[in-house]
């Protein structure tokens, strides 16, 4: 072999060593438009540590569930008890002789109903508010914004006053008409943000075709608002399913009971809480939460990401 020759061969093979160093560096660090196996290693090991402190609460809940009364207050706490006693979650629903059937059953009316009530009245002034042209627009948009500075404690009081100068009190109509009012303005500016996303010019052709306000809401903007209209909806029914506080007040009797009421029974009807009851009442409860969010995980993901891109 040649001086030349050998020369070339070492150039080649440091023009190797530097391609294979630059392509571990650039898989490891990244470059400007990728992220690297590092940057990734580490975004996902902090995902994983803060998803596992928030989950951490749900844990110990069913861990107290599943366990007898003599281990709920062990330090340190048994986060796997042995044995695992499963029969806490029948003897929670029958240990207070409550009808908690009927519980359910009024509760899963005002969550159906308010979901559906937020859901079309929401939509509707969403509707108006993005797509509709009339004088004082801009303006009751921001006065229905403000509505979200004020706490509920400011408009609790009225409000039960003005359902009991109607005679609606111990009823669900206090729980249910209001959402059919309006739907509440997070979720009116919610709706609101996603229907300017979409082109006007699907609007101005159907106009074109003879279309009313009413058919291109129903017909167009409705159909490509499935995102957005999910993201609404397990809002809705989280919310509504869980609220606790308006119905205690305007709920008197015990058969229109809910079951966050039923919940709070358990301080007090019983001398001493058993705990591990409330927390095994408290994972069934959340079930229905959990199905419906892991079921439209994919819809509600897509609404929250889309939903702001326009002002």
């Amino acid at each position: 072999m040649s001086v030349r020759e050998l020369y070339r061969s070492m150039v080649e093979s440091r023009q190797r060593r530097d391609l294979l160093r630059q392509r571990v560096y650039r898989a490891l660090v990244g470059t400007p438009y990728r992220a690297g196996l590092l940057k990734q290693g580490l975004v996902y090991s902090l995902l994983c540590i803060i998803g596992l402190a928030m989950a951490l609460p749900f844990l110990w809940m069913v861990s107290t569930a599943l366990k007898p009364d003599a281990l709920v207050f062990r330090i340190p706490p048994e986060w796997f008890p042995r044995p695992l006693v499963w029969r806490n979650f029948p003897d929670s629903l029958t240990v207070l002789g409550h009808p908690v059937h009927l519980y359910i059953w009024n509760t899963t009316q005002v969550t159906v109903a308010c979901v559906v009530g937020a859901v079309l009245s929401s939509s509707l002034a969403a509707f108006s508010f993005a797509r509709l042209d009339f004088p004082g627009r801009d303006a009751l948009f921001v006065l229905v914004l403000s509505t979200l500075m004020l706490p509920f404690a400011v408009t609790m009081i009225p409000t039960f006053i003005l359902f009991q100068k109607l005679g609606w009190l111990d009823s669900f109509k206090p729980l249910i008409i209001p959402v059919w009012l309006g739907g509440g303005a997070f979720n009116i500016f919610l709706l609101r943000q996603f229907f300017l996303t979409i082109p006007l010019e699907y609007d101005e052709a159907a106009r074109i075709d003879g279309a009313t306000s009413w058919q291109i809401y129903w017909r167009i903007i409705m159909p490509l608002s499935k995102p957005a209209l999910a993201t609404v909806a397990v809002f809705a029914f989280i919310y509504h399913w869980n609220d606790f506080l308006w119905p205690l007040i305007v709920l008197s009797s015990r058969e229109r009971w809910t079951l966050s009421i039923f919940l709070a029974s358990f301080q007090g009807y019983m001398v001493q809480p058993r705990w591990n009851l409330l927390m095994a009442a408290s994972t069934i409860l959340m079930l229905p939460c959990l199905v419906i969010f892991f079921f439209s995980q994919r819809l509600f993901v897509r609404g929250i990401t889309i939903t702001g891109l326009k002002g």
